[in-house]
């Protein structure tokens, strides 16, 4: 398993995979030195990054390979259906699941994603249009929303 480090507007990302694909895209609250050299496996999946970041990316091809339950990755590639620039709610996700009712425990696979941005987990959020947890940082969730939104603010002054 190879690892990469690069830096975003959000700090730290920890890029993990294999031959097989990504299996993780990890926020890191600490600073680390992005790594001189990326190794092969990884290269595309850092330089879409670097485009998505740059705003040239709005989405990825990419071989994935998250490590998790079956109803995870079914609530992981549902993940992966959001377009940019839109969101849905928990409960939406469960709909698209098949069950309403499983709401709680698609919430809880969403927020188990491990990796971020690509399986944009940052997309999903509350029925009333609320900013709910998200295992980067609410702030980030913000900021990745405001990134992939369509129509930009202007400031006044």
């Amino acid at each position: 398993m190879s690892q990469s480090f690069i830096a975003s507007p959000l700090g730290t990302l920890e890029i993990t995979g294999d031959t097989q694909g990504i299996s993780a895209v990890t926020f890191m609250d600490e600073e680390i030195p992005q790594s001189e050299k990326i190794p092969e496996a990884l290269t595309t999946a850092v330089s879409q990054l670097q485009e998505y970041f740059e705003g040239n990316r709005t989405h990825f091809d990419l071989n994935l390979n998250p490590q998790g339950t079956d109803f995870q990755k079914r609530v992981w590639e549902e993940l992966s259906k959001i377009p940019f620039g839109k969101t849905t709610s928990y409960l939406q996700m469960a709909k698209n699941l098949g069950d309403p009712k499983v709401i709680r425990a698609a919430a809880s696979a969403n927020g188990k994603n491990p990796i971020a941005i690509i399986i944009p987990c940052h997309r999903v959020i509350g029925s009333d249009q609320s900013m709910t947890g998200y295992a980067g940082g609410i702030w980030r969730k913000k900021w990745l929303l405001k990134h992939e939104s369509p129509v930009t603010q202007q400031s006044l002054f």
